[in-house]
């Protein structure tokens, strides 16, 4: 990436427009305490008493009192529409993983955009926290710690095959696509590994996302405890 926007050397919290609670950001503070709005996103960082550090996107959907209050310094307009202004955050911030929200809750196409952001290889991983959910791209190789009876909800975003330890009923052996069988609503029964050949999306409950940060390598097992909230 050429001339980042911004660059932090652990997390990046991105917030957008979207639904969002001040518990949620709490929660991605603790682990990404560098803040970069989305457009939009940076009214939404405004109502929690919050300043971004940066805001960027094509500005279509920042009010102009948070303009004002943010001062031109924080504002970074980028105009092509090839890409959602949540794209333009991840092709600009330089970051070892991304916690983003108010990417979700609102209009459909917007979260299937965003959705379709996380799922590219492109990016460091990126966890997509909504309203009931954390969802990431899933790594070859993966294991969890996770309580017994825990959903796990695996999407396929094309071809899919894969093997599982953990699960309730086991992936091997299956063929995913998105129009055809998918994941939804397995569950644990004890630590999960997984093997992922294929593009997949992974969806557990959003207050399982230090176990999901463990499972992509993020956070180790000893520092599970401390972050744990």
């Amino acid at each position: 990436m050429n001339d980042p926007i911004f660059k932090s050397p652990g997390g990046v919290t991105l917030i957008g427009g979207g639904s969002c609670e001040s518990g949620d950001m709490d929660m991605a503070l603790q682990y990404a305490p560098d803040l970069i709005a989305a457009d939009g996103g940076g009214d939404r960082a405004l109502s929690f008493g919050l300043y971004p550090r940066a805001v960027i996107g094509d500005m279509d959907s920042l009010s102009a009192q948070a303009r004002s209050t943010l001062g031109p310094d924080r504002l970074h307009h980028v105009a092509e529409q090839d890409s959602t202004d949540f794209g333009k955050c991840l092709r600009m911030v330089e970051a070892a993983f991304f916690l983003a929200l108010g990417f979700t809750g609102k209009r459909i196409d917007h979260t299937l955009a965003a959705l379709s952001q996380i799922a590219t290889d492109r990016y460091p991983p990126v966890l997509l926290i909504g309203r009931d959910d954390v969802i990431f791209r899933a790594l070859p190789e993966m294991e969890f710690h996770l309580p017994t009876a825990t959903r796990f909800s695996l999407y396929p975003m094309g071809p899919v095959t894969g093997r599982s330890t953990g699960l309730r009923w086991p992936i091997d052996g299956l063929e995913f696509s998105p129009d055809g069988q998918i994941g939804t609503s397995n569950e644990t029964v004890g630590p999960v590994t997984l093997g992922i050949t294929g593009n997949c999306l992974i969806l557990l409950p959003k207050d399982q996302i230090h176990a999901a940060m463990q499972g992509l390598g993020l956070i180790t097992r000893d520092q599970d405890e401390a972050h744990r909230v």
